[in-house]
């Protein structure tokens, strides 16, 4: 991303190269690619160094456009304070916003809908002639149910947007973990 910086003041941004006029010389878009960066600069193109300082995670917050600022040979790009998106879903003059709580409570239903549809034909078989499912495959399917009714408590429990960001967030130990929890591996059998 570049800059064109008449006055010291950033008058356009470019996120792609583009043929442009500068006064009364025009210039092919190639001259992003080919010219060196004190050229560019010559003519008032800087390349948008960017602040990611405030930037956050755009599933749980709601982050502002990009301000540009031009100093001491610089156009920096900068977010301003993210604003955490609702938690729950709120109804304001009949217009309900959805919150990421309960989009995560359906993800862990959805996902535990798909981990146990594989091997219901095996509950349904056992059902329908009186025979039995195998021990590992009933452990497998109790733990899907345990692990999804865990991980339910603990979006249940979050009392903000951090919170709950924060059980999604895996650590540095081997293999990684994540304060959530995790699905149990289908049995080989």
């Amino acid at each position: 991303m570049w800059a064109l910086v008449e006055s010291d003041n950033v008058t356009q941004v470019y996120t792609r190269p583009k043929g442009l006029t500068i006064g009364e010389v025009n210039y092919p878009s190639n001259i992003f690619m080919l010219w060196s960066s004190s050229e560019l600069e010559a003519i008032g193109i800087y390349e948008v160094v960017i602040n990611n300082t405030n930037y956050k995670d755009q599933e749980y917050y709601i982050n502002t456009n990009q301000t540009f600022a031009f100093a001491s040979g610089t156009v920096t790009a900068s977010y301003g304070t993210a604003t955490a998106k609702p938690l729950d879903d709120t109804t304001v003059d009949g217009v309900t916003t959805k919150g990421i709580r309960p989009s995560k409570l359906v993800a862990v239903d959805d996902l535990a809908y798909s981990l146990l549809l594989p091997s219901d034909w095996m509950v349904v078989k056992a059902t329908e002639t009186g025979g039995s499912v195998a021990s590992d495959w009933t452990t497998y399917r109790s733990a899907v149910r345990t692990a999804a009714a865990s991980m339910v408590t603990k979006i249940n429990a979050v009392a903000n947007v951090d919170a709950l960001a924060a059980l999604y967030v895996y650590n540095d130990a081997t293999p990684p973990v994540r304060p959530l929890g995790e699905f149990p591996d289908v049995p080989s059998s």
